[in-house]
């Protein structure tokens, strides 16, 4: 019998010795040329949009074909269109004045992680903005998700193909293990990480450089001076995308008693349904695993599909499942990431108390990632930029479409950062600057006292003033004496 696992790490290793062959090559090509392979990368990947999403939707049985048909075409079209005259290879700039030159150098080959949320699109998305910077990419996909991302890759390589340079700088794994991953990550030069706390802790630890990305369980705070029925419409817009599948979703709604009546009003006319008794039970009973974690059964479903595995009725046209979380914590399921069409429901005095619930809900498993705020009141939503530890403030926008550059300036992105404080090395929507070094060639300034914009009374033109010049001969003896006396 075949060992899976050597059969995993075997092919792990000989994709990255072919992607390795292949990418110095290819990051000779010259701006141009790189650029243009990019372009037939999107084309031939926005034509597939459809088929693709169709695919991933069948193969993992999570969200929406229409919805992710519009993820893929965020990942190709407009990611090409903000990063088609991004300068990322040979050299980046040279000031002349400064006498500095600036050289992008790529990574080499990248490790790609894939989740099973967002297949086709962070495939793409992956492929080229590594792609972008000079690099090859070797993916690892999640086993529930295997035949969509081939798939994805396959239409890729054609495109490599066509442009005559090597199918190798873009690969998946056609037999993923855990072992088989962890040698992909070790073997890599970089790892992009996307996926599970599990995943993405395994690549930080795995001794090569990653760009790992945390959960997200994103408060929706409405403010009593906000658009009530516009902040609800972009929040049903945003928690039924694709059925939730986006770490960026709102996932609870955090409001004032002044307008609690009012929100809970207008949730209920757009298809919330709040759960109350025996049918809130009933739903908890399917929203996890024994160990705490999200149930993969309910993740990416519709209301109607949760209603009916947890052998409840709720109305016709109901969109969200809804519940007034007393408290938050492991204790509390609603307080937690939900991935799917489930939402908590929190009522506060004021937006400092709405501020420490914000907060709250983020320390129980959202740190660093993203808070959507609803308001018209400039001096609360600086008070939140300032104080709330997350990467992205979303304002009166839907927060997934806003998190991903879809709805805001943010760079159109399915890899989001989640800085320090949510264990991530980087805080951005990432972009293909974040996969290359940059080499700086640095010429003499003629001054080799000090910068000119730098340069006291003791070192200005003319020479040193005698008494405060550095006697170095002297500080040399005395750290050779001090060196004896150790010895």
């Amino acid at each position: 019998m075949v060992d899976k696992d050597l059969l995993s790490i075997q092919e792990a290793r000989a994709l990255v010795r072919a992607a390795r062959a292949a990418q110095p090559d290819f990051a000779q090509l010259g701006q141009e040329r790189v650029d243009a392979i990019i372009k037939a990368i999107a084309d031939a990947t926005a034509a597939q949009a459809e088929p693709l999403a169709a695919l991933a939707v069948e193969e993992t049985g999570f969200g929406r074909v229409q919805d992710k048909k519009q993820k893929n075409l965020l990942a190709s079209v407009k990611l090409h269109e903000a990063i088609k005259d991004m300068k990322t290879i040979g050299v980046l700039c040279e000031d002349k004045t400064q006498k500095l030159v600036e050289i992008a150098v790529p990574m080499g080959v990248i490790a790609g992680i894939v989740p099973s949320t967002n297949p086709t699109s962070t495939t793409i998305y992956k492929s080229m903005i590594s792609l972008k910077s000079g690099n090859a990419i070797v993916f690892t996909p999640h086993p529930s998700a295997k035949k969509c991302i081939a798939r994805t890759v396959e239409i890729i390589r054609g495109a490599l193909a066509q442009c005559g340079v090597s199918e190798d700088l873009v690969s998946v794994m056609s037999v993923p293990t855990i072992e088989g991953s962890g040698e992909l990550m070790r073997q890599a030069d970089l790892i992009l990480a996307t996926g599970g706390p599990g995943m993405v802790k395994a690549a930080y630890s795995s001794g090569t450089p990653a760009l790992g990305v945390g959960a997200g369980n994103v408060p929706a705070y409405i403010e009593r001076t906000a658009n009530i029925e516009d902040a609800v419409t972009k929040i049903f817009a945003s928690k039924t995308f694709d059925n939730g599948t986006i770490c960026a979703s709102e996932q609870a709604i955090v409001t004032e008693s002044a307008i609690a009546d009012k929100v809970r009003a207008s949730l209920i006319a757009h298809g919330g349904y709040f759960l109350e008794g025996e049918k809130l039970e009933k739903v908890k009973l399917v929203m996890e695993r024994g160990n705490g974690s999200m149930n993969p059964a309910i993740v990416g479903r519709d209301a109607q599909y949760i209603a009916q595995l947890a052998g409840i009725e709720v109305p016709a046209g109901t969109r969200l499942l809804i519940s007034d979380e007393p408290g938050v914590g492991h204790k509390f399921p609603f307080s937690k990431e939900k991935l799917t069409a489930l939402l908590g429901f929190y009522v506060v005095e004021d937006w400092k108390e709405a501020c420490e619930m914000c907060h709250k809900l983020l320390e129980n498993g959202g740190i660093g990632h993203s808070l959507a705020i609803h308001s018209q009141n400039e001096e609360v939503i600086r008070e939140f930029g300032l104080r709330k530890p997350v990467s992205r403030i979303l304002v009166n926008t839907p927060s997934t479409q806003g998190a991903v550059g879809i709805s805001t300036s943010l760079f159109p992105s399915f890899t989001l950062g989640c800085g320090t404080v949510g264990g991530s090395s980087t805080s951005d929507n990432v972009t293909p600057l974040n996969l290359m070094n940059v080499r700086r060639v640095a010429y003499d300034l003629g001054n080799t006292c000090c910068q000119p914009a730098a340069q006291s009374a003791a070192c200005a033109p003319g020479g040193h003033d005698a008494s405060s010049s550095i006697d170095v001969a002297a500080i040399t003896q005395l750290i050779v004496e001090q060196l004896k006396k150790m010895a």
